[in-house]
């Protein structure tokens, strides 16, 4: 698989493409977004520790996660996480993709900052008496990122959208799909909570994909999921949950292997093995120097936060409860049977033999691909073909041994 991440090089995380937007100033707070409550603690783990110096990279993504809703955009800093210049609400009705004129408002909501921050450079340099609200704006910055920090932010600026109502229902489909996945690392002698991961990846949708080709919950590029998995025209497993899950698995424990560390294994999630073992090489495992300092190719806004994002969806995952009073009805866990093919076999004769409608078959198994699930082909030998726990075994054909170990 060489260098490649599951994601290969896709730029912003996966909640960075959903968006941007609008008005609601809360100029340099932390920005609760909904109403101020105390946080459950964060609680230690040996597997996934919260390094000093990260702290606020996690609390920003879990106020993404579970404070702030669609409605509202976080304009900040792209490395120093806890200065937020200002939390906007989105003007129009709200879905899931801007509308141009929504776009626009945050396309210039963002320059208005950089405009500002331009400004305030220019008086820094120049030595200038600063207003009080320029005096705020730079302690600020000076807080988060030391003595000129204010150099450069103008080129800083970022906008990110919330994602409580996101998160919400990923939460509710994660009970369909975290038994499977935790018994998956287990068999694997991974850490169970890496089945979180779909949280930053998916928000646990089965069918994701994203504009650089990463498809599925859990989100492989083809090149990446051709190493680990069937990909191809017929059968893409990497659109089934259950069997890429045991590809990350694979992934993430070949990572581990070679990098000795969390911190960076899961972070070559994002931006690969070879990426994270010239990081290791030059700072260690010194995971917070690498996120300020590394300057490797493509090790940018993504790579420097997927960590804190696993950390963050981890623990409001592990308390959901206190962020999401209004309740969380868990869909039920999954439980069908994997049965491996022998012979190929048509999709008719799948749905004949297991007295079940040809599109409840297709439904179970998303890995088939548009010639399968027409009928045009029939489904490979050595498939793995989801069918109802205790429906009968086809007498020729199939074998009942998991497709899985």
């Amino acid at each position: 698989m060489g260098e490649s991440s599951p994601r290969g090089r896709t730029g912003p995380p996966r909640l960075g493409i959903y968006g941007l937007v609008a008005l609601v100033a809360l100029a340099l707070a932390g920005c609760a977004g909904s109403a101020d409550r105390a946080d459950p603690p964060y609680a230690a783990s040996a597997d996934f520790p919260l390094p000093a110096g990260l702290e606020d990279n996690v609390t920003f993504w879990k106020k993404v996660y579970s404070r702030w809703s669609r409605d509202k955009v976080a304009i900040h800093d792209d490395r120093y996480m806890p200065v937020v210049y200002e939390v906007a609400t989105l003007p129009g009705p709200v879905e899931g993709v801007y509308t141009p004129a929504q776009r626009d408002y945050v396309r210039a909501l963002r320059a208005r900052w950089s405009d500002r921050l331009r400004a305030l450079e220019r008086r820094v340099a120049a030595k200038d008496r600063l207003a009080a609200d320029e005096r705020t704006l730079k302690d600020k910055l000076d807080a988060a990122g030391g003595p000129g920090a204010v150099f450069g932010a103008a080129e800083r600026v970022r906008s990110q959208r919330g994602v409580r109502e996101r998160y919400h229902a990923g939460l509710e489909r994660s009970g369909r799909w975290l038994p499977a996945f935790r018994e998956v690392f287990r068999r694997h002698g991974l850490p169970e909570d890496l089945a979180l991961l779909p949280h930053v990846e998916s928000s646990f949708v089965a069918n994701a994909r994203s504009s650089a080709g990463a498809s599925g919950m859990w989100q492989f590029i083809r090149s990446t999921g051709r190493s680990y998995m069937t990909v191809n025209g017929v059968i893409d497993e990497r659109l089934d949950p259950i069997i890429a899950a045991d590809a990350a698995a694979r992934y993430l424990k070949r990572s581990y292997g070679k990098l000795r560390d969390w911190p960076l294994a899961l972070t070559s999630y994002n931006h690969g093995l070879g990426g994270m073992q010239r990081a290791k090489a030059r700072h260690g495992t010194d995971f917070v120097r690498i996120v300020r300092e590394y300057d490797g190719r493509y090790f940018g806004f993504a790579s420097r936060n997927f960590y804190a994002q696993f950390l963050a969806a981890r623990h409001v995952a592990d308390n959901a409860d206190a962020y999401f009073p209004e309740g969380i009805r868990y869909q039920a866990p999954f439980n069908d049977q994997p049965v491996k093919l022998r012979f190929a076999t048509s999709i008719d004769d799948l749905a004949l033999e297991y007295r079940i409608p040809r599109s409840a078959l297709a439904a179970r198994n998303l890995a088939w691909q548009d010639p399968v699930r027409s009928g045009a082909r029939p489904v490979p030998a050595g498939t793995t073909v989801w069918v109802p726990a205790g429906a009968s075994r086809i007498a020729r054909g199939l074998s009942a041994s998991s497709a899985l170990r």
